[in-house]
């Protein structure tokens, strides 16, 4: 049993891996920059120590803390503007931090290539400002993550699902090596304090060598469905992002950072590491079964939509958690329930594939509006189709406070809006109270409040009927 400082506990690999290191009864101390977003895993919260910080800013432990080992899973991908420099900084305070660690593992990206996109080349200036600390080093060195929940998964499913045929980017011809999310798990876990990792990287991949666009017909084979795809030479890499982020769920931002990466060849140079740890590769079509098979259960445990980044927007939970009432705007509704526990129900399956109970072609055409002005639009859904938690994607809203216990649920817009928004459920006896708080941006958000009052009245009168029936 070791003491294990977890970076990125809140992110997709790191909520996952946290769930494997309790079944080795770790002591696990979570970093975290907003601790209100941490969601433990039930029956887990008395074996994890919270640990606010941001290495961004930071470059010191708090005094007792000194961890065997550390998981610097820190990641700018989705940032807007030149993320390196972030990226840098947070490594070099990380790495004066954990100088007393006696290991830490880092997951990065295949950079066998001698041009790199940018996003390669920053992971590879991370490792190599990590390889300078007074700790042992293990990289570990992944390409495509086939997992419920991971960027790579979701685009590759919306893509097929959406479109029977696919004109596509000539960068849809670039090999890479996917790798399923369970054996990325297993090989962190099995690197944990093992001396003979110490100050060496690894290529980990799947078994398969694909192109993208066996990956997209991989998919349509496993759920049956006929696709072709007619790859065109013009597209251009702006053309290509747009081209992803108007059809799938992803932000523009990771599109743009995709594409580059995508015209990157990544295939291992070999898989020692899985030959030295005993993990057996998979193959592509195998990782796909068990992601659908995840995903098709509406229980998705961690989901890259999860970062705040995905919304466009870096913010606390707690400086939205308190609902402005000077100078906004605001719609409030109340309504008697005859079953109060089944209108909680309903309050907190709102939204992704359980729908908005009223209008729900308004909510999609305002979030494909959303769309065409680069906002995140309704594709993100949800995470868990029957329960909500702090720091959940909710389409384009984002979970500042859910209290399913008391029939409390506080959601703030990450649309593009002129000015900010909240949506507020709470019961209170046998009543349901709903209200929509909006503090406009100048007087273009003044106009937009009253040109969409009267959707407002129709669509939220409805929804809180259907809440409370």
């Amino acid at each position: 049993m070791a003491t294990i400082l977890l970076t990125g506990s809140t992110g997709y690999i790191g909520h996952r891996l946290l769930s494997r290191l309790l079944l080795d009864n770790h002591k696990i101390i979570c970093c975290l920059r907003d601790v209100r977003r941490f969601r433990p895993p039930k029956g887990s919260e008395n074996k994890i120590s919270l640990l606010e910080i941001d290495f961004l800013y930071s470059n010191k432990l708090p005094d007792g803390i000194v961890p065997d080992v550390a998981f610097y899973l820190i990641h700018s991908m989705n940032k807007n503007g030149d993320y390196s420099d972030d990226e840098s900084r947070c490594a070099e305070n990380f790495s004066t931090a954990c100088a007393e660690c006696q290991q830490v593992i880092y997951l990065s990206g295949i950079v066998n290539e001698e041009v790199l996109s940018p996003h390669l080349r920053s992971r590879l200036a991370v490792e190599k400002i990590l390889s300078e600390g007074k700790f042992s080093l293990t990289v570990l060195r992944a390409g495509i993550i086939i997992g419920s929940g991971s960027a790579s998964y979701e685009i590759i499913r919306d893509l097929v699902e959406k479109l029977p045929i696919m004109i596509t980017p000539k960068w849809l011809n670039t090999y890479c090596q996917p790798i399923g999310i369970r054996e990325v798990l297993d090989l962190l876990v099995k690197s944990i304090l093992n001396s003979d990792l110490y100050n060496h990287n690894f290529d980990i991949g799947g078994k398969n060598i694909l192109t993208y666009r066996d990956m997209l017909l991989g998919y349509a084979r496993v759920r049956g469905l006929k696709r072709y795809i007619l790859t065109v030479p013009i597209m251009t890499p702006r053309l290509s992002s747009y081209w992803l982020y108007f059809v799938t769920s992803t932000a523009y931002q990771l599109a743009v950072n995709l594409v580059d990466s995508m015209k990157v060849k990544v295939i291992c140079r070999d898989q020692i590491l899985q030959s030295k740890l005993g993990v057996n590769p998979t193959s592509y079509e195998e990782s796909l079964m068990k992601a659908l098979q995840v995903s098709s259960l509406g229980k998705t445990p961690s989901s890259w939509h999860d970062s705040l980044i995905s919304g466009g927007h870096l913010y606390r939970l707690d400086d939205l958690i308190e609902v402005p009432k000077h100078g906004c705007f605001c719609d409030s509704r109340s309504l008697k329930s005859h079953n109060i526990q089944g209108s909680i129900s309903k309050i907190f399956r709102i939204g992704g594939n359980n729908g908005w109970y009223a209008g729900n072609y308004l909510w999609k055409i305002r979030g494909f509006i959303d769309k065409l002005c680069g906002g995140v639009g309704l594709r993100r859904g949800r995470r868990d189709d029957d329960n909500l938690e702090a720091g959940d994607t909710l389409d384009f809203w984002r979970v500042i406070k859910a209290q399913k216990e008391q029939g409390y649920l506080l959601l703030f817009a990450e649309m593009k809006l002129p000015g900010e928004a909240w949506l507020e459920f709470q019961v209170e006896g046998d009543f349901i109270n709903q209200s929509a708080t909006f503090r406009p941006r100048g007087l273009l958000g003044r106009i937009y409040w009253w040109c969409v009052l009267p959707l407002h009245g129709y669509i939220f009168s409805r929804m809180l009927k259907k809440i409370a029936q």
